[in-house]
Parts: structure tokens; C-alpha cells; sequence
């Protein structure tokens, strides 16, 4: 058999993606085959095989593709204005993400990740989520330290404070929002909570 080009090859790998973003959704990832996801995409088993080591290396490449760090928003919003005040930056990158949330796609993996993975073999969803929180977390401690250096933070707040009253607010928001999201915009009820919280955390 002749050897795919590369571009094959990432075509069959991002076939493969999609496919599992779509059946994981709609069964769960234990409850989910490497072969059912095969066939849903058309191809083989041993396709599935070339591209990922086994259904949590799979699971691990999906994840990754909606994975937000906080300083990459931050990067975009710094690349588009770079005399904003570290406050400011803050908002601005949490309001990016709830726009790249409300995309269908990360929508469905990060409901798949925190409603729909349950404990097996290779794959702990708790672990998966706590280092993505963490790393959230020391990135934008940084930025709010440098907003309390700026003499710009409330007197009474801390920087840690601050991060951990951000982060636990917009993981509220999250979890109530994808429960059903047809209930309301993240991006407009989150906008609102994110510009309130910066407001009441300025000196």
C-alpha cells in the first residue's frame, strides 16, 4: 500500500478527531469503542492505531485542541493593544474566551470532559481538569500581581485572592452554562460578571 502524504494523513487524523468529538458526545467516552469511532469516520481500526496509541492518547489529542491558556488569550489581546493596564488585559482575555467558548466545538469537547468521561485505564478526567486550572491559575496570578505592583488592586485584595475569586466565579458560570446551554449567552451574562468583578477589584 502506498504511503499517505502528510496531508492524507492529517486529513484521516483530523476525520478521526471529529468522529470521536461527535460519538463521545453522544455515549460517553467508556462507553465508546476505538472501533466505533473508526466506522464512524469510515476508515479502519488500524487507522485509529496509526495516528494514537490507544483511546486515551485519542481523548488527550481532542482536549488539546480546545485547551485555552490563559497567557495565549492574554498574547492576543496584549498583540492588539499593548499599552493596556494589567486589569484590563485580564478582562479583555476572559471576555476572548467566552467568545471561543461559545464555538460548537469546544462547546461539545469540554461538556465531553467535565459530563461525559468517567474514570478507566488511562484516562482520569479530574486530572485532566486540575491541571488545566492550575496552569489557568499561576498565568493569571501573574498578570495580577503586576496589577498590584501597579498599585492598581484594592488595597484589601490580594493577588492570590483576586485569581481565586476570578477562577471560581468563571467556573461557575461554565458548569451552570453547559448543563444547558440554550439557556442564556455566555458570552453576554459572563461579559457582565467579568467587567463587575474587575470593577469591584480596582483601587
Amino acid at each position: 500500500m502506498a504511503r499517505k502524504t502528510k496531508a492524507e494523513a492529517a486529513a484521516t487524523r483530523e476525520a478521526l478527531l471529529e468522529a470521536a468529538e461527535e460519538v463521545f458526545f453522544a455515549k460517553g467516552v467508556a462507553r465508546t469503542s476505538l472501533e466505533q469511532i473508526a466506522r464512524h469516520a469510515g476508515l479502519t481500526r488500524g487507522a485509529v492505531y496509526w495516528h494514537f496509541k490507544n483511546k486515551g492518547d485519542l481523548f488527550m489529542a481532542l482536549v488539546e485542541q480546545v485547551r485555552m491558556p490563559f497567557q495565549s488569550l492574554m498574547d492576543e489581546v496584549d498583540k492588539a493593544d499593548a499599552e493596556l493596564s494589567p486589569l484590563e488585559s485580564i478582562r479583555l482575555a476572559c471576555h476572548a474566551g467566552l467568545v471561543r467558548l461559545e464555538q460548537p466545538s469546544y462547546q461539545r469537547i469540554l461538556s465531553i470532559l467535565l459530563h461525559r468521561c468517567e474514570f478507566f485505564s488511562d484516562i482520569n478526567p479530574l486530572d485532566m481538569q486540575e491541571q488545566i486550572g492550575n496552569e489557568c491559575f499561576e498565568e493569571m496570578l501573574n498578570v495580577f500581581v503586576l496589577a498590584e505592583q501597579q498599585q492598581l488592586l484594592r488595597e484589601d485584595l490580594s493577588p492570590e485572592i483576586a485569581t481565586r475569586l476570578m477562577q471560581s466565579m468563571l467556573g461557575g458560570l461554565f458548569h451552570d452554562w453547559l448543563r444547558n446551554p440554550g439557556a442564556f449567552s455566555i458570552r453576554e451574562r459572563g461579559g457582565e460578571l467579568i467587567d463587575t468583578s474587575i470593577r469591584m477589584m480596582q483601587r
